[in-house]
């Protein structure tokens, strides 16, 4: 028995399934992480990966950063958290409010999904309505008011316990500019929330013009742009992808690299929009219009990261670094498929890369969403696993994030992972 199988089976006795993240179920057990550094990281059993899922995106610098890293232990020493404000949440918001074009004002949160619901909850107040429209198969955390649509080509919250009444106020929409323009024409929405690189950072590409329709639609009928920039926000550039896309969002949600690769969101947008929260502004005979509270928002202690993670990526170097390592992986492991006479794509924008098994015209642009999020479950078992006993971990076996130390022998021997652990799977592939 592993250390690794021995620690599940403990788990599985005090914990639901034995894990705290429902995509960390695996059998026979999960992986156990017990040190990280750079981009790699060792389990329990002291195999080492090179790691492709960075922290599920939120180690965009790498693990233990030694400037990051400097700067939490220093502010340990001084206060993790006191229940006041700080000043290091000041000078952290000007950073973020510096990079990110649209935003002039921001709020901290303790989780991505805290972030996107109470996104949600401001563009309600503002607007005075209560509809929300999202686009089929974006991801925006798991709460209530954002299931429905969660799943691709499905109208059905993929969890019990989402009520009804709190589901019929979400529609869902293909990522379509003609259907988008039309549906929110109706004036009905509070606002249309968005994933800024398309469903699960990009696995399903999104044109551009769905991004700038979404904003002049919204915007000519009286609803807001919420941009879901929880993964794509200081990855796919210092300003996040609305700063290459030329779209200012009214909100934006962010989480994962804001906060250092420490837990922790935030939800920026502009004045006007961000003084729902304000407690000194009266709205229709709130003060403040929004409320929204959390014990652990700006705590020091994430704080510091944050502002360290922010000049670490002010100028765009750390990012066009990742963004050629993937760029690299992409070519090597089409080039792979090609060799081993496999029918596949690797594709992915900016410091990701995506794996397509199956018939494809050089693109996935005419490939379903619900298709590139249902793979054969053999297939991601047997990639995975075989991946793994190659040393290389990706984020959910079917895509992955580079990150600023990923370096040019890391790639060379991703590839050759790849190419021994493709001949491995053809039992899988037949499955499809």
């Amino acid at each position: 028995m592993t250390r690794s199988n021995d620690l599940f089976q403990q788990a599985r006795q005090t914990m639901p399934g034995g894990i705290s993240h429902r995509y960390r179920w695996r059998l026979p057990n999960p992986l156990y992480v017990t040190r990280a550094q750079g981009a790699h990281k060792w389990d329990a059993d002291g195999n080492r990966y090179i790691d492709y899922k960075m922290g599920a995106a939120s180690q965009m610098m790498g693990h233990c950063h030694p400037e990051i890293t400097a700067a939490l232990q220093a502010q340990a020493g001084e206060a993790i958290f006191a229940a006041d404000c700080n000043p290091i949440e000041v000078d952290w918001s000007r950073k973020i409010c510096d990079m990110v074009p649209s935003v002039d004002q921001v709020r901290f949160t303790a989780s991505g999904t805290e972030s996107t619901m109470l996104a949600i909850r401001i563009a309600r107040a503002f607007t005075g309505r209560d509809r929300i429209l999202r686009v089929d198969g974006h991801y925006h955390g798991w709460h209530d008011h954002v299931m429905k649509g969660a799943k691709a080509g499905s109208d059905v919250p993929p969890s019990l316990g989402v009520p009804d009444a709190i589901a019929a106020l979400t529609d869902i929409c293909p990522p379509d500019a003609a259907l988008l323009n039309s549906m929110l024409g109706s004036g009905k929405y509070a606002a249309v929330l968005v994933e800024a690189s398309g469903a699960n950072y990009g696995a399903v590409p999104m044109a551009q013009e769905i991004l700038t329709a979404a904003q002049s639609a919204a915007h000519a009928n009286g609803s807001l742009l919420i941009l879901d920039e929880i993964i794509t926000g200081f990855r796919w550039s210092p300003g996040g992808r609305q700063a290459l896309a030329g779209v200012t969002p009214d909100l934006t949600t962010m989480a994962k690299i804001v906060t250092g690769g420490m837990p922790g969101g935030a939800v920026g947008g502009t004045a006007k929009v961000m003084a729902m929260l304000d407690p000194s502004v009266t709205t229709r005979g709130h003060t403040p219009g929004v409320l929204h509270q959390g014990t652990f928002n700006g705590a020091p202690i994430v704080a510091v990261a944050g502002s360290v993670m922010m000049d670490l990526l002010a100028d765009g170097s750390a990012q066009a670094h990742a963004d050629r390592i993937a760029a690299d992986i992409r070519a090597g492991v089409n080039a792979l498929f090609a060799k081993h006479g496999i029918e596949g794509l690797c594709y992915g924008e900016s410091s990701t890369f995506h794996l397509w098994f199956g018939p494809h015209n050089g693109s996935m642009n005419d490939i379903s969403a619900s298709a590139i999020r249902s793979p054969v479950p053999k297939l991601v078992t047997a990639l995975q696993d075989a991946l793994n006993r190659n040393g290389v971990d990706l984020m959910s076996a079917m895509s992955a994030v580079t990150s600023a130390v990923h370096n040019d022998d890391d790639v060379a021997d991703t590839l050759a992972a790849f190419d021994r652990a493709l001949p491995e799977i053809p039992a899988a592939l037949e499955a499809r």
